[in-house]
This record gives C-alpha cells, sequence and structure tokens, in this order.
C-alpha cells in the first residue's frame, strides 16, 4: 500500500482560562488564541510623525506602550502568539482609493499618504519606510509575527486571517490604536470572520473626543465581542494551570 499523504494537523491541548469582563467574565482557549496589536507605529506615536505634523497629540498613545509591552511578555510565556498589525502602504499607493486618500487628508496644509512629512523621514506610512515601523519604545520579539494593512481593518486584503488559521487560533485578544477605527474595525471584522474578539482596554486608546471611544466600547460589547483588560489577563493566567510542555502532550503548531 502506498504511504498515504498525512493531512491530519496536530492540535494542542485545551488550556481553559476565566478572564473577568465587562458585564460576564469570559472563558477561552489560551491554547488557541493570539494577541494582536494593532498600529503601534512611528508616524502615529512620534514627536516626527505623521500625527503629529497634523498637530495631533501622541503622548496619550506612548502612555500605552508599558501596558502593551507587559501584554506581549505575558502573552509570549504563555506560548500565545503575538502579531503586530500595522499600516504599510504600496510606494505608488495604488490600493489607496481617492476618497479614502482624502479622508487621511482633511486640509490641503496637512501631508496625505503620498507627502513627506516635515522631518524628511519618509513618505507617510509607506511600507519599509521609519514612519511604518513599530515605536522603539515596544519591544518586538524575534518570534512575534507582523502583518501590514492597507485599511482600518486588519483583515482587508491581506494574509491576516489565512495567518490565523494556519495558527489554529480561534480568539483574538486585541490592543493598539485607534479605538474608535483601526481597532473597532478590526474587532468587528474578526466577529464577520468567525473569531472571538476580546479587548483589552487598558492597552488601547484613542485621540478621538472622549465619546468616540464611549461608542467603540458600547459596540464591542453588546455587538462585536468583550471587553476585559491585561491586568485580567494576566490574573487569568495567574490563577490557571501552566500549559503543558510537549513531553507531557503539549503538540506543537
Amino acid at each position: 500500500m502506498t504511504e498515504p499523504m498525512d493531512l491530519i494537523r496536530p492540535r494542542r491541548p485545551e488550556r481553559r482560562i476565566v478572564l473577568e469582563a465587562k458585564g460576564r467574565p469570559v472563558a477561552i482557549d489560551a491554547s488557541r488564541t493570539a494577541l494582536v496589536v494593532v498600529d503601534m507605529q512611528n508616524d502615529f506615536l512620534s514627536d516626527d510623525g505623521w500625527f503629529a505634523a497634523r498637530g495631533i497629540d501622541g503622548s496619550w498613545a506612548k502612555a500605552l506602550c508599558p501596558v502593551i509591552d507587559r501584554a506581549t511578555a505575558l502573552a509570549r510565556r504563555e506560548g500565545l502568539p503575538v502579531i503586530w498589525v500595522n499600516w504599510g502602504t504600496r510606494p505608488d499607493l495604488l490600493e489607496i482609493h481617492p476618497s479614502h486618500r482624502r479622508k487621511a487628508r482633511p486640509s490641503s496644509g496637512d501631508p496625505g499618504y503620498e507627502q513627506r512629512v516635515r522631518n524628511g523621514r519618509g513618505p507617510v506610512l509607506e511600507r519599509g519606510s521609519w514612519g511604518a515601523a513599530i515605536v522603539p519604545e515596544l519591544t518586538v520579539a524575534d518570534t512575534d509575527l507582523q502583518v501590514e494593512k492597507h485599511r482600518y481593518t486588519g483583515f482587508f486584503d491581506n494574509e491576516l486571517d489565512s495567518v490565523l488559521r494556519n495558527l489554529d487560533v480561534t480568539t483574538l485578544l486585541v490592543a493598539g490604536i485607534n479605538l474608535d477605527r483601526c481597532v473597532l474595525a478590526t474587532v468587528m471584522d474578526a466577529c464577520h470572520a468567525g473569531y472571538d474578539a476580546v479587548l483589552l482596554a487598558d492597552a488601547t486608546g484613542t485621540h478621538a473626543p472622549a465619546f468616540c471611544a464611549e461608542a467603540a466600547l458600547v459596540l464591542i460589547e453588546q455587538v462585536f465581542g468583550f471587553v476585559s483588560s491585561s491586568a485580567a489577563l494576566a490574573a487569568a493566567f495567574a490563577a490557571a494551570d501552566p500549559p503543558p510542555s510537549p513531553r507531557d502532550g503539549g503538540a506543537a503548531v
């Protein structure tokens, strides 16, 4: 008999943890969970970046970096994939339609996607540029994954969904900026694609008025996912059994 082509994919043992969340606790399988961090990039946070050139203060976002760093360190320690989802446009911007370009440049004096900010560091959010890089205040490990996007959502016209499915991920922990824009859009599309999304509310925020953040939190809690925190995640892992080692029956991805 010819040796069969083995299509059986290894599955990791279930690892149940319970997070405190708004409304009621949620139980998730940590062995099928990833941490997704959205848009923590120089052009949004740096004093030399795109938002700063438009007069948008990024200090509030920089204040999130220690919280996100603790969350990513915890995720790595517990065996969760860490995925950085960042803007990264083509140099010719052929993937950005005209109305989207216009929204990114509210007035004629503001730099848009096609322009260099005044510091001369490069075109706004172009893939491979300084502006599209993750801010140096955050730790990025060699084992982390990075996925580029060119819409508010992290799921449109890129490989994020395929990456998650090949990692056997069903639950997303979501952090980053801006809560009412790219984070909300990513949570919504995660829900639409069949993932369970849990927002880490202490690891996200927005420069928009407070009512925008409040509306996003209500929408996520009531419709698209769950609202928890990185502190609740740490407490959930502290109360859970340690992850199984391969010798105890744990399977690699």
